[in-house]
């Protein structure tokens, strides 16, 4: 493989890497809202929590995976301090800023869940709203850096994300909604 055929492929398992990091993120929010949920939904709360965790964990190592790719593709122009400082990219800094942002807010969310018995379930879920934020920030950030930003596979993408997460944060915040903890208290009374 030569020098702009690997360069190609990095550029590519990049894009593809960061796109499935979205899709399989936004599986994440939506399994994270209804894992909070008391009220039955299609699969038991256990399994909901489950695939929570495991798409939270593909999402990572799949924005690690993107992150990777792009360190090691020369023409990505990426270098390590875009990682942790946002917005310092040579390289459309507005939007690979965002991607940093994204970054950084995951590193917090995920930290949270690897010390959260540690944290207490307050700080927990405080840090853990941030979930809120880096989902947003990551759409904006793949609609604006993504070379495939304009295609309609990748509209269709993103349209399908927001449609999910529109979905599952409505229902989250409808007077309806009855939280696990708050069911949980109502009958231990």
């Amino acid at each position: 493989m030569g020098h702009s055929a690997m360069t190609e492929a990095l550029w590519a398992f990049g894009r593809g890497s960061g796109i499935a990091a979205l899709a399989v993120l936004t599986v994440a929010v939506v399994a994270g809202i209804a894992a909070r949920s008391g009220r039955a939904i299609t699969l038991p709360r256990t399994a909901i929590a489950d695939l929570h965790r495991g798409a939270s964990l593909i999402a990572c190592t799949l924005v690690g995976i993107h992150v990777l790719s792009l360190l090691a593709d020369p023409d990505a122009q990426l270098r390590l301090i875009d990682i942790v400082v946002p917005f310092a990219a040579n390289y459309r800094p507005v939007w690979m800023g965002l991607g940093t942002v994204a970054v950084d807010l995951l590193i917090a969310v995920v930290v949270s869940a690897l010390l959260r018995h540690r944290l207490g379930p307050r700080t927990f879920r405080l840090i853990h709203w941030a979930a809120y934020g880096l989902w947003p920030v990551a759409l904006i950030h793949a609609l604006g850096t993504g070379t495939d930003a304009s295609r309609p596979w990748l509209l269709t993408v993103a349209g399908a994300c927001i449609l999910a997460v529109a979905a599952a944060v409505t229902w989250r915040t409808a007077g309806n909604f009855t939280e696990f903890g708050r069911i949980q208290r109502r009958s231990a009374r």
